[in-house]
């Protein structure tokens, strides 16, 4: 994934967190160079990071909230990993997720998994752990304002994750 893109969606995040929380400080890696800041820093460099509450969705599409939905996960959880996939993963879980127009989880439980269920509760926390998120403003496909999308979620033998959203696969 080019980096150049990672840094439009992460930079401007950090930005807004620190413009809506007067009383906190950035953390030193907000102001590390972008060459050498990883893709998706660990939950405890962007903890304080997460607003409390999420502003309007920039997606012009639903695949392009989805990656901004993927992004917040991976800036709340440690183990996302950031290696290529392997060949064989040991568990898909597919989540079906509805966030309401204030950018909460109203939602979401598993449509698809291969019965490992500790993978599946680490899929379905991630996703509430990580909320609030963008509005989906635009976006909306239920009449109640909301948004409903499928995520899956790919597990290593070790549990750690990808998003497939972000996974850079079709």
């Amino acid at each position: 994934m080019d980096r150049r893109l990672l840094a439009f969606g992460i930079v401007p995040m950090l930005l807004l967190a620190s413009c809506s929380t007067p009383n906190r400080s950035v953390s030193p890696e907000a102001h590390a160079p972008l060459q050498e800041a990883p893709a998706y820093a660990p939950q405890a460099a962007l903890a304080p990071a997460l607003p409390a509450r999420a502003p309007a969705s920039r997606a012009a599409s639903v695949d392009g909230y989805k990656k901004l939905f993927a992004e917040r996960i991976y800036q709340s959880n440690p183990d996302v990993f950031h290696d290529p996939l392997p060949k064989i993963l040991k568990s898909i879980v597919i989540l079906d997720v509805t966030i309401d127009r204030d950018g909460r989880v109203s939602n979401v439980f598993v449509t698809r998994s291969n019965g490992f269920k500790n993978l599946e509760k680490i899929a379905l926390n991630n996703v509430r752990r990580a909320a609030p998120y963008a509005s989906p403003a635009g976006l909306r496909n239920r009449s109640d304002g909301s948004l409903n999308f499928m995520e899956t979620f790919l597990f290593r033998d070790d549990g750690r994750f990808q998003v497939r959203s972000l996974a850079g696969i079709q």
